[in-house]
């Protein structure tokens, strides 16, 4: 039998946990709003010690929400950090709407789509209904979880080692099971574009995307105009290489010239109505 003292006790410890996980919900949007805080403006803005602050943070950062360095805590990406799935999801979103809508125009009844991790492909899900049957492919959870109980949509989910900060699985597992099938269309997006080339800011994501690349016939690349602002490490693939690069309306007329100059397909989607 539990006495009054353990009740009092678990109750505490429930309290204490409930404050700490509303505490690190709220550090998460005020520093994703920011884009960057220092740490001892969240200690001051909460009323915690720097300690606890780098507690919270250590935590965030084990789950691809954030990161800290150098006294500051950061939600933007980095030449050799994406930013959080979670953070890129609440950014550009009008255009991502738009790119996906001029997306849909590329995909028909009866074919095999391949779905990348990037938060712009994710606005393609909700139009897919439009154009089934359909296979859809991919690596990432979200997609999975948002289609998984669609009718005349068949769900093709490629397993392997589970990254927090973007929601999918990579890896050798997730590269030899793409090896393995034939997409109709590839409907991907990139972190960085430059001199005419897409960038990613991990290795692990530029080989999984590598191999989407060669499974699909045709090849559709989504950036919004941010992109052409960004800079990262590794070189994925020539936008020439692929069938469409669609960008939203907000595009510098210059780099659209440069691209078309050495052989791209641009697509300009219309600016979204929603």
């Amino acid at each position: 039998m539990v006495g009054p003292e353990e009740m009092i006790s678990d109750d505490s410890a429930q309290s204490r946990q409930a404050r700490q996980t509303d505490r690190r919900n709220a550090i998460t949007e005020a520093v994703m709003a920011a884009g960057s805080i220092r740490i001892s403006e969240l200690a001051e803005r909460f009323d915690i010690s720097t300690m606890t602050v780098h507690r919270d943070l250590d935590e965030l950062e084990s789950r691809g929400l954030l990161r800290k360095n150098r006294g500051v805590a950061s939600a933007l990406s980095t030449g050799l950090v994406e930013s959080s799935d979670v953070y890129r999801a609440s950014r550009e979103i009008s255009e991502k709407r738009a790119l996906a809508l001029a997306a849909l125009e590329f995909v028909e009844p009866g074919q095999a789509i391949m779905l990348d991790d990037s938060t712009t492909s994710l606005h393609l899900v909700p139009h897919l209904q439009e154009k089934r049957p359909l296979t859809v492919i991919t690596n990432t959870l979200t997609v999975m979880n948002e289609l998984r109980s669609v009718t005349g949509i068949t769900l093709l989910g490629l397993g392997g080692q589970y990254y927090n900060w973007c929601s999918a699985y990579m890896g050798r597992i997730t590269t030899a099971a793409i090896a393995g099938l034939r997409a109709d269309v590839l409907v991907m997006s990139t972190s960085a574009i430059t001199d005419g080339v897409a960038f990613h800011q991990t290795m692990e994501t530029v080989d999984v995307k590598r191999a989407m690349f060669d499974a699909a016939s045709r090849r559709i690349l989504l950036a919004d105009h941010t992109k052409f602002d960004k800079r990262a490490l590794h070189a994925m693939q020539p936008l020439a290489d692929f069938d469409a690069v669609i960008v939203d309306a907000a595009t510098d007329k210059r780099h659209i010239a440069d691209l078309r100059q050495i052989g791209v397909n641009v697509v300009i989607a219309p600016r979204s109505r929603a």
